[in-house]
């Protein structure tokens, strides 16, 4: 019998380590991204532009699981153009070839808690220009779904942290200060308590749901995480495993407004700043009780972020 085949559309801080995932389970895995940079030993490589029709339509051939991965640079004007014609173009290839469509997404759709844990029976209610982008993506997903031009789920996530997270909160400007002995620069409320999602813990649950019964798909689900926790815990949580105490320091509110007005990148940021602004809960409780999958162990989770920042960090070139 041959073996089952995976496609996952991107490999970046996810996707490189789903495909360890999926192959340690057996399955064959091919990959479709624009270069060969983080495609892991043994997976197949096609070589092309998600943007392109006909590319994911012949990337996605013989698979039984096709998985969204990719999120274009983190400004709404390209996600605007980016979002939409990505999804189109996998719903189209997986459907035509007979697949099962995964999609990993966040929460930006469903706005501010307003008082309650964010969970799969929360309505879409986005404030933000990128929560609009993804809510529509996500409606259009489901409409698919619906009208059975492919059988599709999601598997949705906070701010992540974790090995490979270089572009997170807790990313390149929190670790190469740390690395280097310095306080770790943070844009947020260091004391909000905030769903943090475990890179692997998320890797891990979209496999899950790439094998899961047909019966887990056409809707949403969050995917596993540790309960919620300010910044400021974990990063006392990194300090017991890197032997020093990580301090933080904090970019004023003020100060990032008014350094968005000359700096794009940070009026993205600035935008999502709600998050912070009350408790943002994620309730995993639906996952854990269909999948019997738990996130992994905190101090386990910090001990390996701790590892793999003193390696990646450590050389000159970052």
């Amino acid at each position: 019998m041959a073996e089952e085949l995976h496609v996952l559309f991107g490999a970046g801080q996810v996707g490189q380590l789903l495909a360890r995932i999926l192959m340690g389970r057996g399955k064959r895995v091919r990959i479709a991204k624009r270069s060969a940079v983080g495609v892991p030993k043994g997976a197949e490589l096609l070589v092309g532009d998600a943007a392109d029709l006909d590319f994911c339509v012949e990337a996605a051939r013989g698979a039984s699981t096709v998985y969204h991965s990719m999120n274009p640079p983190y400004y709404a004007r390209v996600w605007a153009e980016l979002i939409p014609r990505y999804i189109e173009n996998l719903i189209a290839a997986a459907g035509r070839n007979g697949a099962r469509l995964v999609v990993l997404d966040n929460v930006y759709m469903l706005g501010r808690p307003q008082g309650r844990p964010l969970d799969e029976d929360t309505p879409p209610n986005p404030c933000s220009r990128k929560g609009e982008i993804r809510a529509r993506a996500a409606e259009r997903l489901w409409e698919a779904h619906r009208r059975g031009e492919v059988r599709a789920t999601a598997g949705r996530a906070s701010d992540f942290y974790g090995p490979g997270g270089t572009l997170t909160h807790l990313g390149d400007q929190f670790w190469r200060p740390v690395i280097a002995g310095k306080r770790g620069r943070v844009l947020v409320d260091p004391d909000a308590i905030h769903t943090y999602h475990y890179i692997p813990d998320v890797a891990v649950g979209l496999a899950t749901l790439g094998m899961a019964e047909d019966d887990a798909y056409g809707r949403p689900w969050m995917l596993p995480c540790a309960p919620a926790e300010t910044m400021r815990a974990l990063a006392a949580r990194f300090s017991r495993h890197l032997g020093r105490e990580i301090h933080l320091a904090r970019m004023p509110r003020i100060l990032l407004k008014v350094a968005a007005l000359l700096v794009p990148f940070l009026r993205e940021i600035d935008e999502m700043m709600y998050q912070w602004e009350e408790q943002f809960v994620i309730n995993d409780a639906r996952f854990r009780a269909r999948f019997k999958q738990q996130p992994g162990d905190v101090e386990q989770a910090a001990a390996d972020t701790v590892a793999w920042a003193k390696i990646h960090y450590a050389s000159a070139g970052h």
